[in-house]
């Protein structure tokens, strides 16, 4: 019993220290050891449209006119989150929120930080602005079940998942709401994070 207890103890009070000493996820730097940081804002498979705060660093669900925002399509086709220590300038030409990303691979938990390895970019306009969205694979291969490790092999062996990719873009905020630019590579993906990294 005298062990029980003393362990749970022990538990409580690394995960209460590990609470106290998490860090600011906006501010992790876009580019880690192991490939490029991404935050987790919503899983893979959820309607649910979650954001993180950027006063108080909390994920919150988004709220339009009193209610929960929840995609009224099919959910999430993989975890949908953002690149840290970047922002799309508004002055530049971006939408004024932090490079968005969707990593093909199993659901990850609200707030997971995983490294990335992008194997594309979907180009978009939102209501008149530019709306980036970086394709990626986690950077662990142990986590990796899609095989498609660049644009080439997205474009040519999953041409279907990309095409499932742009079309839940296209119509997940309704029919008409947002346009289509164009596809670039993994390339142009790590230009983009480069271009909107937060001095």
């Amino acid at each position: 019993m005298k062990f029980t207890l003393t362990f749970f103890a022990s538990l409580l009070l690394v995960f209460g220290c590990k609470n106290a000493q998490e860090p600011d996820v906006q501010t992790l730097p876009a580019f880690a050891a192991k490939g490029i940081n991404m935050v987790v804002e919503i899983p893979a498979g959820t309607n649910h449209k979650i954001e993180i705060n950027k006063e108080t660093g909390e994920f919150e669900t988004d709220i339009i006119d009193n209610h929960p925002r929840i995609i009224n399509f099919l959910p999430y086709p993989g975890n949908y989150g953002f690149i840290p220590s970047t922002l799309m300038d508004e002055a530049r030409g971006g939408d004024g929120d932090a490079l968005d990303i969707l990593m093909i691979g199993e659901s990850m938990p609200v707030g997971t930080i995983v490294a990335i390895q992008p194997i594309g970019t979907l180009l978009l306009k939102d209501n008149g602005e530019l709306d980036t969205k970086l394709i990626a694979i986690p950077a662990d291969s142990a986590k990796v079940v899609f095989q498609a490790h660049n644009f080439t092999q997205l474009s040519v062996e999953h041409a279907a998942a990309k095409k499932m990719i742009e079309d839940w873009f296209l119509n997940y905020k309704g029919p008409g709401v947002m346009e289509l630019i164009g596809w670039r590579d993994e390339v142009y993906a790590i230009e983009e994070i480069r271009k909107w990294q937060k001095q």
